[in-house]
This record gives structure tokens, sequence and C-alpha cells, in this order.
């Protein structure tokens, strides 16, 4: 096992990290910007280090720094969280040439599934189904049209490389390529500095539906389970739970091996998540995260199994906790992610935190770094806290809840709670009948009651 992990994160994130090294009894590093001096994972590691000025490249970017920061307090792991250089294979590979481990998996699979169309293509190798498309980028000599008509209108222009709904613009109509595969073109070149872009096919209605994976980098996998995330704006998830409401016992067990399967082919080391569409009955590979996810807690809830500490125990070289049998899913779980921000334009609201109430009680879970007086910062994401409940059904669990989204108290700053507070009073919602476009239709009808 490690003797001291570097979190190479910030907020609820770093903070996740250090309870779990906590409960392995590991020696904690914190690292932060200036503008975090006063962040609560700083104050509750064994010790800290000051790596920048408050822009993300500066600091939780700054690779030399890190390593300063490694190197200063003997740190011999580093756990990169979610975001900044989570997905970085580089950054992978220089802790390598410094003797420090990478928690997280391979260089090479975290390259492989960063890169969208290797990502689709390995998929397809490893007998995971995928979304009809293109095989490989389109430019502007390729025949886009030719294979676009092949897969069928309407089809989405999708960037190869990075995420977060950049890059991606759907074609209704023949007369919509030219302009979409430009425009995606662009985007993708300003956002990731790779213009490349490929089609797929564009569906109308599907679920967001993701199966976590954890593997021991010796080909022993399982999966744990599937997470529904169908609630979005501009792509970025804000509700997820899990169990699916719509996926049986019978398809989650397939799907589930299914990814399972493949990630002891690859011999894939650490968790890890298969993202799919779902529509009438048929799962659609869209991409793999090699990280830990946001809503890691709703698998957690529904399994018993802390993620976290088996990510840190198979990248010390360690066993699987369990095998496939042994997984047994309990109840149902959601996970509401509380943003800082304006519930109807979703304008970020940074500022301090006057008041600040966290609900409690059987169930109910808060992941969240932000305390009465905290001040949150106009640099980085603007993510409050996550709210997560479990109950023994869905049904005791939206009840749950409302119960805890009434309670939660978050004054000095605008908050997203408003919305969350009508969602989970909406008819559709409470039937799980919803999709990708819900939300953002649900919006632009501007009924909520989210004011």
């Amino acid at each position: 096992m490690f003797d001291k992990i570097l979190i190479a994160n910030r907020g609820e994130i770093a903070l996740r990290v250090l309870r779990a090294c906590k409960e392995l009894g590991i020696a904690t590093v914190a690292v932060h910007s200036t503008a975090d001096a006063n962040a609560m994972h700083v104050r509750l590691a064994d010790e800290s280090v000051c790596i920048g000025p408050p822009p993300a490249k500066d600091s939780y970017l700054n690779v030399p720094a890190l390593l300063a920061a490694c190197e200063i307090t003997g740190a011999d792991a580093v756990h990169p969280g979610y975001g900044f250089l989570s997905e970085n294979a580089r950054f992978a590979e220089i802790l390598a040439e410094h003797n420090l481990h990478f928690i997280g998996p391979k260089a090479e699979h975290i390259r492989t599934m960063g890169d969208k169309i290797e990502a689709k293509k390995t998929a397809k190798r490893l007998g995971i189904p995928v979304v009809p498309g293109s095989d490989g980028g389109v430019g502007p000599g390729d025949d886009a049209m030719a294979i676009a008509k092949k897969i069928g209108f309407p089809v989405l222009v999708k960037a190869a490389a990075g995420g977060g709904g950049r890059g991606m613009k759907v074609a209704q109509t023949e007369g919509d390529l030219a302009l979409a595969l430009s425009t995606a073109s662009n985007e993708a070149k300003a956002a990731f500095g790779d213009g490349a872009v490929y089609l797929e096919k564009y569906l109308g209605k599907p679920r967001h539906i993701e199966v976590q994976v954890l593997g021991d980098g010796r080909g022993g996998a399982i999966h744990l389970g599937e997470r529904d995330c169908s609630l979005q704006r501009r792509h970025q998830k804000v509700w997820e739970e899990g169990p699916s409401p719509i996926i049986n016992a019978a398809a989650r067990a397939k799907i589930g091996e299914t990814c399972a399967k493949a990630m002891r082919e690859m011999q894939y080391l650490g968790v890890g998540t298969i993202e799919f569409l779902y529509e009438d009955g048929e799962f659609y590979f869209i991409e793999m995260n090699t990280r830990i996810q946001v809503e890691h807690p709703v698998t957690e809830m529904i399994t018993g199994i802390d993620l976290v500490i088996e990510q840190i125990r198979v990248a010390a070289g360690g066993d699987l906790p369990c095998k496939q049998s042994d997984i047994v899913i309990n109840g149902h779980a959601i996970e509401c992610r509380v943003n800082a921000e304006n519930p109807v334009n979703f304008r970020p609201s940074p500022g301090k935190i006057m008041q600040y109430h966290p609900p409690a009680g059987l169930g109910v879970r808060i992941d969240s770094a932000v305390y009465q007086g905290y001040v949150i910062p106009p640099y980085y994401d603007s993510l409050v806290g996550k709210l997560i409940v479990h109950g023994k059904t869905r049904g005791e669990c939206l009840m749950r809840l409302r119960r805890a989204l009434d309670e939660m108290v978050v004054d000095g700053v605008e908050t997203t709670l408003p919305l969350f507070r009508a969602l989970v009073r909406e008819p559709n919602i409470i039937d799980g009948d919803y999709h990708i476009h819900w939300l953002e239709q649900y919006l632009a009808r501007g009924d909520t009651n989210a004011h």
C-alpha cells in the first residue's frame, strides 16, 4: 500500500479522496492555489503545498509544481480526482518517470479512450455495441455526405477530442451538414487544439446509461451496475440515479458482463465508466471515462462498495474487493449536483456562503467541501456539493430527496436548489419517463417553479 498520497485536485473530490486515504491509514498531501488556501481539504490534510496562483493552468494543471510538491513532501502516489489531469496520459507517464504512482488506469488506456474515434474502434473490437457512424474522422476532402446518407439523417457531428458538449452539432438534413461540420471542427480546434470530427447517428429520445467498472490491471474486472444520467443541460449531467428506472435485471446483467469482459481483455486498471445511449432496447457506446466520476456516490449507495478506496487498493497492486456474483444492487439512489448558479439562466454565482445547513437523516449523504463563511471562487467549476439520497425503492428515494432538498440551506449565493425542488415534483420525473433532451425542453417551456 502507498505511504503518502498527494491529491492533485480541489473541492469536494479532493475531500472525498482525503477521507478514503484516512480510512486506509494513508498520509495525505493537499495542494492548492492561492484562491483555495482556506479550502476544507487543505485544512484536513496532513500536509499542504501551495502550487500557484488561481488560474488552473498555473496551479492544478502545473505539472512541474505538482512534481515539486511530491518531492518536498515525500509522496509516493498521486490521486488526480476528476477533471484537471485525471485523464492526461502524459501526466501518468511523467509520474512513472519520477518513480511516482498514478492512481488511475494505464497511460495507454487513458490515451486510447481519450480519443473518441479510437475509443469507438476499441469498443467495437471488444464486442461493445456502438452507435452507427463513420469509421474515423471526416474532413472537407472526405465524402461526408455519402457517409451521412449511409448512417441516415439526422446525424451528429462530434469532436474526436474533448467533451462537455463542445464541438458537437446536429445536422437534421443534407442541407445542414456542411455548416455543422465546419462549426463543430472550429469549436473543437478552439477548445481542444484538435479540429478532427466524426459522424454518428443522431438518436431522437435516448437515455444516457453508464456502466461502472473496476479492474485489477491483471485481467480481473467486475461491473457494479448502471447509472441513469439522462437529465442533462448542454450535455452536462444534472441529476443521476441508479439503477435506471427503465433497465431490467436481464438487460443490466447482459450489458454489465459485456463491459466487464471487455475490461478483462484490456487488462484495465482502476475504476472506469462506459457510457451508452439507450433507445428501443438497444445500447450504443458513446465514450469511456477513465477516472472516478462525479456521480460515483450513486453506485456506492446501491452496492455498499467504496469506489475510491478500491481505486487506491488496485492501484497499489491489490485484488478486487469481491467476485461479480457477490455484487447485489440494493435499493435506489439519486444524486443532485447543487451548483452556485442561477437556477433559471445558470449564470455562475460565486461569492461568500452566509448560511449553510446540509440535510441529514437516514439515507442522506452530502459530498461537499463548503462551509458557512466559505467563499466560492470564480476561477473553477461552481459545484457547491452533491446531495445523494438512498431508499429501499425509487418511490421512497424520491420522497426522501424531496424532504432533503426542502431541508437544505445555502444562502449568500444563488444555487440550483429551486430547480431540483421543482424537478422532484414533476410527474415525468416521478414516473421515470424522461430522456436526454427532456430537461432542456422543460427549461425552454419556462414552466418551472425554479424562480
